[in-house]
């Protein structure tokens, strides 16, 4: 997160705290994601294949996705799909005589990548250095998801969004708006076969956080411009893509345009916040954030017709047990406190995910305090939903803040990554009733980010 003003930073000291692809991969957590297929596929239509596990499973994927395609490409834009033409190659990166696909000098320009040729029309991906290793951190869906972004490619190429169109309209087309439409294409996809209406492919819903997975690993360095012609979305912006299409559908992802596409990526506004990575050391961030998440919550419990009285935010070396499990940061309503473990779980998720991760715990407590403070019931699954929801609701207005206390590039990726991993903000008062999955929780607080307090349902 930036940094508030120095003076705001020393005045918050004295009363904050009662005690003192086709991107490159960024690495994300493993959520293992299994697949169960119907029967094997052929290999023998893609190019250079071993015929080994991993080409089964990408022969699975693409032949379902083409499947897909031939019923969603006819309802979504009246035309008859057209398979790609050009072949599907399966490239040995790892093999110094192996034959390059097209839209390539060598065979080692595929390494670590998976890509669309819109050129030849066709399909590519490193079987010894990307899918093996994808699968190996998140699970067979990865894979999937993977392919099913390539096609959805191809399917631009099918609404006329070519490279030479790109080339002569980047403000209508730019990089981040077509990979995210090919993420969303993606998310309709795997819908589909949550569905029950795939032939081959059988992938639960409690795979979408491996899904998910994939995604984060595939986000965009922190700091990259949205105007990169080279951008392909931070994670939240990718996740959201994928989500609107599972949820939406393809004709929502063929709608997509720089008109009414909001992406949250930034680049560094500050050689500060670029030097530190976008994070706050803990502590700093500890006595920055409690006393902005007081102003905004009284100020929407006061606009709810409710009073608010500050939580005194207090810190302990043990895991707060005031109310139940809620994790390293607990809402106690007997004592109207916010408990802060200091010493381990809480500084670690810091440390490893990003300052924002514990920004997400301590919004969505406060929350649980605003709820409270309107006389809501903080026990259950729709109690944590709307705590969830609110930290969301909070994170919009510091992401929209132009000056002071706001969101550096990065914060939006870390709170998917919390997410993703754990379900700490998603939890109630009593530390029960948390949201599973992680897809769902990702799900809950977008909702609060890009709408605001009014989906949380708080009044």
């Amino acid at each position: 997160m930036r940094r508030a003003s120095a003076r705001l930073v020393n005045a918050v000291v004295l009363v904050a705290l009662v005690v003192s692809g086709c991107t490159q991969a960024v690495r994300g957590f493993p959520v293992a994601g299994s697949v169960i297929t119907r029967g094997e596929v052929d290999t023998g239509f893609i190019r250079g294949t071993d015929g080994g596990p991993i080409d089964q499973l990408a022969a699975t994927a693409i032949t379902d996705v083409e499947d897909f395609w031939e019923q969603a490409f006819p309802a979504t834009f009246n035309q008859p799909w057209r398979p790609v033409s050009g072949g599907i190659y399966s490239v040995d990166t790892a093999d110094p005589a192996a034959k390059p696909p097209p839209c390539t000098e060598k065979a080692s320009d595929v390494e670590g990548n998976a890509f669309y040729c819109p050129s030849a029309d066709a399909i590519a991906w490193d079987r010894a250095a990307l899918l093996p290793v994808l699968q190996d951190r998140f699970g067979d869906t990865a894979v999937v998801i993977v392919l099913a972004h390539e096609m959805g490619h191809a399917v631009q190429r099918r609404m006329g969004i070519t490279p030479e169109a790109e080339r002569r309209d980047p403000q209508r087309y730019p990089t981040i708006l077509t990979e995210a439409m090919a993420d969303c294409f993606a998310g309709s996809f795997l819908k589909w076969v949550n569905d029950g209406k795939a032939e081959h492919l059988d992938i639960g819903a409690d795979t979408l956080d491996s899904a998910l997975g994939a995604l984060v690993d595939f986000r965009d360095p922190v700091g990259t411009s949205p105007n990169d012609r080279s951008a392909h979305g931070n994670a939240f912006d990718r996740v959201s893509a994928f989500q609107d299409g599972y949820q939406q559908g393809a004709k929502f992802c063929a709608g997509m345009t720089v008109q009414n596409r909001a992406f949250t990526q930034q680049s560094f506004t500050t050689a500060d916040d670029r030097d530190r990575g976008g994070n706050l050391p803990f502590d700093e961030m500890l006595t920055s954030i409690t006393p902005d998440l007081n102003t905004y919550f009284q100020a929407l419990v006061t606009t709810s017709g409710g009073t608010w009285a500050q939580p005194r935010a207090t810190t302990t070396e043990q895991e707060p047990d005031c109310s139940g499990d809620q994790g390293p940061v607990a809402f106690c309503p007997a004592d109207k406190a916010v408990e802060i473990e200091v010493e381990e779980d809480l500084p670690e998720l810091h440390a490893r995910i990003g300052d924002y991760a514990t920004g997400v715990l301590l919004a969505s407590r406060y929350g649980l305090a605003a709820m409270a403070a309107l006389n809501k019931d903080l026990r259950g699954e729709d109690a944590a939903a709307t705590a969830l929801c609110l930290a969301g609701a909070y994170t919009n207005e510091v992401f929209t803040r132009q000056q002071g206390f706001g969101l550096s590039p990065g914060d939006l990726d870390e709170a998917v990554q919390v997410l993703l991993a754990y379900d700490y903000a998603a939890r109630d008062a009593q530390g029960g009733s948390a949201i599973e999955p992680g897809f769902k929780r990702v799900e809950v607080f977008r909702g609060g980010v890009l709408e605001g307090s009014k989906p949380c349902g708080l009044t």
